[in-house]
């Protein structure tokens, strides 16, 4: 089954613990964590992360883009996030740091940028939970979704195959009812929605919908057809 990650930067920020109750239903709270450095935007960081995880009981989903995740990834599992991605760009040493988060209890997840390739990290993704496939340049929310990046998420998805790991594929940037179901039959299983949930008149509601098209999309896709 498709999971769905409603992106709380899309929420308004001064009722964090209403807009997580309502997308209740979802699988993980998607927080994405930026530093003004790595992209140029700044959100919120570990106190806001501890507040959110006692605020909710859906597990949060940390995306963090900033620099020097190898010093600050383990410290947003102790703050409570259950899932934790790291940008390969930024990292000095994603292996160590991979097995830091996994050793510290959460899962480990690696993110690449539009403009990075997927084959230079081949060897890397049995030391992964999950990958996360950007298709927007990361930094802002409601960007228009990259159609360039369907192949590369077909890759990846390839590669998984290739190798039978138990890898979640993620997609966030521009997922909606428009588009998720073209990054399901490409192979995305995991799909990150910022306004196309917190945008919808009943968010909870925006969620099944968007499952649903996945689900439905993902059924008879290559990549699930060959399991």
């Amino acid at each position: 089954m498709a999971q769905i990650n409603p992106s709380i930067l899309s929420a308004d920020f001064a009722r964090l613990a209403d807009e997580a109750e309502a997308v209740r239903g979802s699988d993980w709270l998607h927080v994405d964590v930026m530093d003004n450095h790595f992209v140029p935007n700044l959100t919120l960081g570990i106190p806001v992360v501890e507040s959110l995880a006692r605020a909710t009981d859906i597990p949060l989903d940390c995306h963090l883009m900033i620099e020097d995740p190898d010093r600050w990834a383990p410290q947003y599992v102790e703050a409570g996030a259950g899932s934790i991605t790291f940008h390969v760009e930024a990292a000095a040493a994603p292996v160590r740091l991979a097995r830091e988060i996994r050793a510290k209890g959460a899962r480990a997840s690696m993110a690449l940028k539009p403009g990075t390739p997927i084959e230079p990290y081949e060897d890397l993704l049995p030391e992964l939970d999950m990958l996360l496939i950007m298709t927007v340049e990361p930094g802002f929310g409601g960007q228009a979704f990259l159609d360039i990046m369907l192949p590369k998420i077909r890759r990846t998805r390839e590669l998984i195959a290739k190798h039978d790991l138990e890898l979640w594929l993620q997609v966030d940037g521009g997922v909606s009812a428009a588009t998720i179901e073209r990054c399901a039959e490409a192979g995305a299983d995991v799909f990150v929605a910022g306004s196309a949930v917190y945008g919808a008149e009943d968010p909870a509601q925006a969620v099944r919908n968007l499952r649903e098209l996945a689900d439905k999309a993902s059924v008879e896709a290559w990549w699930a057809c060959e399991h």
